[in-house]
C-alpha cells in the first residue's frame, strides 16, 4: 500500500488540507503531515491544541471496497494508532469511545474522522493528534505525552513511519496498490 505524502510546514488542519487535496487531484490514498497546524480540529468542533514536535497527520482513503461502520471504522483506525505508540510504550493503553487513547488516565492521542463524496465516491479522512513531546493543558482533561512518560525521545519521522505501516497493512486487505 503507497500513500502519497504531502509534507508541511504550517496548515490550517491536516483534515481540512486532506479534503482540498481529494477534492482537486485523483489520489485515492493520502498521507498529510505537517510541523504545526493553526486551527486543528477537535471532536464536537473542538479544538485541538497543536504543539511542534507532535505528530499531526492525517490519513484519508477511498471507502469503495470497505464495507465496515463509521463506529467500526473509528475503532479501527483508533486501534491501528494504539498498536503504533505500543512500540514506543510496552504498559496499557487505554482506548476511550469515541476516538481517544489514554495512558494512566491522562490523554495522548485523539483520533478525528470524517466523511466525504467526491462524484459519487467516499473517502475517509482520519486526523491523529499524539502528543510526542508536549501536552496541552486542558481543565479538567488531564493530558501527557510520550517523552514525559518514557523519558525517551521519538523521532517525528520515525512514529509518521509506524503510522503509515500500521495503515498501509490495514488498507493492503482490501486493495491492491502499487
Amino acid at each position: 500500500m503507497r500513500f502519497k505524502v504531502f509534507r508541511f510546514k504550517k496548515v490550517k488542519s491536516t483534515n481540512n488540507t486532506a479534503i482540498r487535496i481529494i477534492r482537486k487531484t485523483n489520489y485515492d490514498f493520502g498521507m498529510i503531515i505537517s510541523e504545526t497546524q493553526t486551527g486543528g480540529k477537535g471532536q464536537y468542533g473542538k479544538k485541538w491544541i497543536s504543539y511542534k514536535g507532535n505528530i499531526l497527520i492525517t490519513f484519508f482513503y477511498k471507502l469503495k471496497k470497505i464495507n465496515l461502520s463509521m463506529s467500526q471504522l473509528t475503532q479501527k483506525n483508533c486501534f491501528l494508532v494504539k498498536d503504533t505508540i505500543s512500540k514506543f510504550y510496552k504498559h496499557k493503553i487505554v482506548y476511550k469511545s469515541p476516538n481517544d487513547l489514554l495512558i494512566n488516565k491522562k490523554k495522548i492521542c485523539g483520533v478525528l474522522q470524517e466523511k466525504i463524496n467526491k462524484s459519487g465516491n467516499y473517502y475517509l479522512i482520519v486526523g491523529i493528534g499524539f502528543n510526542l513531546v508536549k501536552s496541552p493543558i486542558i481543565s479538567d482533561y488531564p493530558t501527557t505525552n510520550l517523552f514525559e512518560i518514557t523519558k525517551k525521545k521519538v523521532k517525528t519521522e520515525i512514529f509518521e513511519n509506524q503510522l503509515k505501516v500500521s495503515f498501509g497493512k490495514f488498507l493492503s486487505k482490501y486493495y491492491k496498490i502499487k
